[in-house]
């Protein structure tokens, strides 16, 4: 454990109704999307949620950040449960949990400068800008590695790791115990994704902020978490540090997810086939 409990999970499920399948008489048959996931989250880890696409793992993210309500299970920050809360008690989770969602171009509203993008979550919650707007859309730019006289500009105007960048810097202007990265990588070239990592790792060693970190390539994950819990068909089905997960897998489902990653740590590969060819 690395630091304070910030958030936890327990049982979440999550279903949504299928279309069509409501009749008179008949009410809507339902998908269930997530079954029963539980996990913590702490001070300065990163947990990494993996999977194959859909197997419920943004789903779980959002029902964790509150972007979903849940269907039954709860979620606590900071050992307060916010399973329920509404309207400026919903508010309040904001504060402590941002999101960094996957295509930055789809997040960041084209109309609106850098500097209203960066502040609006302060604005939105009716809270002070230190030193006003500009100097800390100034600071928070610096911070993420973009040039700092930026403020101006539009979002059109970036490249795509650029604009992750301003993502991040949106996220990180009220100050998050929790940070939520959805695929927050899985968009961008692979020197881009690099540079984001170490930018996230960075940060998080300077803020000591929880990162829930979803992604399904199990190369990007071994360089960022410190934890991993795979997912498949809305539940997890091995779940531990990151070492263990990837050196030593115990589920098939894991060992499949390893045997399609074209590379990975030459030191893992051996010792997992060696344990592999040993059973």
């Amino acid at each position: 454990m690395t630091g304070e409990l910030l958030l936890r999970a327990r049982d979440l499920v999550k279903q949504f109704p299928v279309a069509g399948t409501a009749g008179l008489f008949r009410p809507a048959r339902l998908f269930t999307a997530v079954g029963g996931v539980s996990f913590d989250l702490h001070a300065g880890e990163t947990l990494a949620l993996v999977g194959e696409s859909g197997s419920g793992k943004s789903t779980t993210a959002r029902l964790a950040a509150r972007l979903l309500d849940v269907t039954s299970g709860t979620v606590e920050l900071a050992g307060q449960d916010v399973t329920t809360r509404k309207g400026k008690d919903l508010a309040a989770v904001r504060r402590t949990v941002q999101v960094v969602f996957q295509d930055p171009f789809s997040s960041l509203n084209p109309r609106h400068t850098v500097e209203r993008i960066v502040t609006a979550p302060l604005l939105y919650q009716k809270r002070d800008i230190p030193g006003g707007s500009r100097e800390f859309t100034r600071t928070l730019l610096d911070r993420v590695g973009l040039n700092p006289d930026w403020l101006n500009r539009y979002p059109a105007q970036f490249s795509g790791g650029q604009a992750q960048r301003i993502g991040i810097a949106r996220a990180l202007a009220v100050g998050p115990r929790v940070l939520v990265c959805d695929e927050a990588v899985s968009a961008l070239d692979v020197s881009v994704q690099a540079q984001i990592i170490n930018l996230l790792r960075d940060l998080q060693a300077e803020e000591g902020f929880g990162c829930l970190f979803i992604a399904h390539d199990l190369a990007v994950v071994r360089q960022i978490a410190t934890s991993v819990a795979v997912m498949t068909a809305g539940r997890v089905v091995e779940a531990g540090d990151r070492d263990t997960v990837f050196g030593d897998p115990q589920h098939e489902y894991t060992r499949r997810l390893l045997a399609a990653v074209p590379r990975i740590r030459p030191e893992w590969e051996a010792a997992r086939r060696a344990k592999a060819a040993a059973r």
